[in-house]
């Protein structure tokens, strides 16, 4: 029997928890500190209190899951560097000498690096097999993939999540890997909030003015060629978007179905958590955004997403590495609530 997506995320995702919110906000108004003093940081140990249901929040074992594919778009010569690039770079990941495994090791976290469409055959015993194709089509000319696929691939991103808690995993970022993914990023940007081609492109892995025309010019042809319902988060996906986009997106829904803080890093995977969003609002309540990326559709995407950056930092990398930054700082918002003296414990007057 084939799962649909609705049967997960129908009545599987809930509102924070309104109980643990209010005893979170009244254990940050007792503390040794002057009220709203820790500013977002604030606001974030309390949200981590109603995303947990506990409080103080504990987050536990801290995993970043980079999802990796490739995208036949390439064939438009919008990157700078050549498809085979993801399969390389994935096996770096895997091989620990990537600057996402160097963030991780200061945030305490492990890499787990999940092949969703990578136009390679891979293998090594840490790599997550998830694949549903060698790359997607060219949106150039025709849909990324099958609806089908991609209602699948975001299941299989939630199934991710459900394999990572009953790991014991409590605290989760997500990033990407895949050579060309800003154009359809980009296309999708443009499909979900009605930007335009100008606004939404950016130069990804660094190409050139002429590049930049060229990736614009092969954004407004994806749209015009597939004609995506805006409307309809799943169309956009399947018509424009890719399988590692696909499944990031089912992680941001897994996330908020076992209640488990992400955090979401760049373009790609905002654009990811815009269209998880779309299939479902409540979800984004779970999420915080790491940074604000140097790519101009970013902005964008966390506008519609109604969530501000923890970090500017001018980054456009990816894998992660903008979420893996900010576990410390979400950590270190949590552990204020568990750890920091109240004025009446402290004999401190008010």
């Amino acid at each position: 029997m084939v799962v649909k997506l609705k049967d997960y995320i129908g009545s599987g995702i809930q509102p924070l928890d309104a109980t643990a919110l209010e005893r979170a906000r009244e254990r940050m108004e007792s503390l040794t500190m002057p009220q709203g003093s820790l500013g977002r940081l604030g606001e974030i140990a309390v949200r981590m209190s109603g995303i947990t249901g506990q409080m103080p929040p504990v987050t536990g074992k801290k995993a970043i899951v980079v999802m990796a594919g490739d995208h036949g778009v390439c064939a438009e010569g919008v990157s700078a560097y050549p498809s085979s690039v993801t399969p390389q770079m994935v096996m770096n990941f895997l091989n620990g000498g990537a600057a996402v495994n160097v963030f991780a090791k200061h945030a305490g976290a492990d890499v787990i690096c999940v092949d969703m469409g990578v136009a390679s055959h891979l293998s090594h015993p840490s790599l997550w097999n998830y694949k549903f194709g060698f790359g997607t089509k060219n949106i150039a000319c025709e849909p990324a993939m099958l609806r089908e696929e991609a209602e699948q691939a975001v299941i299989a991103g939630i199934q991710v999540v459900k394999r990572l808690v009953d790991a014991g995993y409590r605290l989760l970022a997500v990033g990407e890997m895949g050579i060309g993914n800003t154009t359809p990023a980009a296309a999708m940007t443009c499909a979900l909030t009605g930007a335009s081609p100008d606004e939404a492109v950016g130069r990804g892995t660094g190409v050139d003015d002429q590049g930049l025309l060229r990736k614009r010019m092969v954004v407004r042809k994806a749209i015009a060629v597939n004609d995506p319902d805006g409307n309809n988060a799943l169309d956009v996906l399947a018509k424009l978007g890719g399988y590692e986009i696909a499944g990031m997106a089912g992680v941001c829904l897994g996330a908020a179905m076992y209640r488990v803080p992400l955090i979401i890093d760049g373009y790609i995977t905002s654009v990811a958590a815009l269209a998880a969003a779309r299939l479902n609002p409540v979800a984004a309540s779970y999420w915080f955004a790491s940074h604000r990326s140097a790519e101009s559709g970013h902005s964008i995407v966390l506008q519609a997403l109604g969530l501000e950056p923890i970090l500017e930092l001018g980054m456009r990398l990816g894998e992660g590495t903008g979420a893996a930054l900010c576990m410390r700082i979400v950590e270190a918002g949590a552990d204020v609530l568990g750890s920091m003296a109240t004025f009446e414990s402290a004999g401190v007057s008010r």
